[in-house]
C-alpha cells in the first residue's frame, strides 16, 4: 500500500514525539549521589533542582570536596531506605558504596550508574563527562573539562625549571604513591614523587627515620582544618627532622581525595608550593 504524504508527515510527527518523550525520560530530575567525589562533579554540572541528595561526606569539612555548595544540599548515609524514600530516577554510586544498598536498588529497578576511582587525570576527565551526560548536561561537562585543563596548563613549570622531590602526607602519614592521580598531578606541577626512594611502589607510610636519612625537597603536609595539628605537623616538629633541609608546604588534605573540579585547586596549590620552595 503506497504511503501518502500525509501519512509520512504523521509518521514523522509520531517519531518526533517519541524521541522527545525518550529524551524527557533520559533526563533525570531526582538524582542522588553516594560518593563525595561524585558529589563534587555533580554539583558543578547538574541543575540544583535535579539533585535530591549527596553523600553525608558533603557536609563534613574534613572530607568534603564539594565545598559550600555541597553543604547546601540534603544528604543521606547511603542506606537503601533513605534513598528509596527520595524516589530517585538516577543514583550515582561508586564501587565503594555499600553493596547492600546497591543490591537493594538493583532489585527495585532504580536506575544507577557505577563509577570507579580514577587513577589518572584522563580517567577523571572522562568521568566528568560521564556524569554530565548522565544528567543530560554535556555542555557543562565540556566547560568543566576545559577549566580543569586550563588549570593544569597554568600549573605546569616553565621549560627548564629544576624539578623538586616531594611527598604528600594525609592523616596518619599516608603518602600517595606511583600510579595514583595525585602522583600524576605532582609530576605535572614539577615534582618527582619521593616515595620510591623509600622503597614504596604504591601508596603507603614513610617512617620518620627515612625522612631524616633522606629528606625530600618538599613535604606537602595535609591539614584537616586551619590550625589543626596533623600527623605531618608532629613529624616535622621532631628535633631530628628540624635539622633536615626540607621545605614544608601546607597542602589541604581534601585536595588529595578526588579528581574532577578538585584538580583545579590541587594544581594551583602544587604550583604555589613549587614557587615558594624555589624562592
Amino acid at each position: 500500500m503506497p504511503i501518502t504524504r500525509r501519512a509520512a508527515a504523521m509518521g514523522g510527527l509520531a517519531l518526533g514525539l517519541a524521541g522527545a518523550a525518550e529524551a524527557a525520560v533520559a533526563e533525570p530530575r531526582r538524582v542522588v549521589s553516594l560518593n563525595p567525589c561524585l558529589d563534587a562533579v555533580l554539583v558543578q554540572v547538574a541543575d540544583r533542582a535535579q539533585i535530591r541528595a549527596l553523600s553525608h561526606y558533603s557536609h563534613d569539612p574534613a572530607s568534603s570536596s564539594s565545598g559550600a555548595l555541597g553543604r547546601s544540599i540534603p544528604y543521606t548515609f547511603e542506606t537503601a531506605e533513605e534513598i528509596v524514600a527520595l524516589q530517585p530516577d538516577l543514583v550515582l554510586a561508586s564501587r565503594f558504596s555499600p553493596p547492600a544498598t546497591r543490591a537493594a536498588l538493583a532489585r527495585m529497578g532504580v536506575r544507577s550508574e557505577l563509577f570507579s576511582v580514577p587513577s589518572s587525570v584522563a580517567e577523571s576527565l572522562a568521568q566528568v563527562m560521564q556524569i554530565a551526560n548522565a544528567v543530560n548536561r554535556p555542555d557543562r561537562g565540556r566547560a568543566l573539562v576545559a577549566r580543569i585543563e586550563a588549570a593544569l596548563a597554568a600549573a605546569a613549570p616553565p621549560p627548564g625549571t629544576r624539578r623538586l622531590s616531594a611527598i604528600t602526607f594525609q592523616s596518619g602519614g599516608f603518602a600517595a604513591g606511583p600510579g595514583t592521580m595525585m602522583d600524576e598531578m605532582m609530576r605535572r606541577a614539577g615534582f618527582d614523587n619521593a616515595v620510591t626512594r623509600y622503597g614504596l611502589n604504591r601508596s603507603g607510610n614513610v617512617g620518620l627515620e627515612q625522612l631524616v636519612a633522606d629528606p625530600p625537597d618538599v613535604l606537602l603536609a595535609g591539614q584537616l582544618a586551619p590550625g589543626a595539628p596533623t600527623w605531618a605537623d608532629r613529624v616535622i616538629a621532631h628535633p631530628a627532622l628540624r635539622r633536615a633541609r626540607l621545605h614544608r608546604a601546607v597542602f589541604p588534605q581534601n585536595l588529595t581525595f578526588c579528581g574532577g573540579p578538585v584538580l583545579i585547586d590541587c594544581a594551583a596549590m602544587l604550583a604555589k608550593a613549587r614557587r615558594e620552595a624555589m624562592a
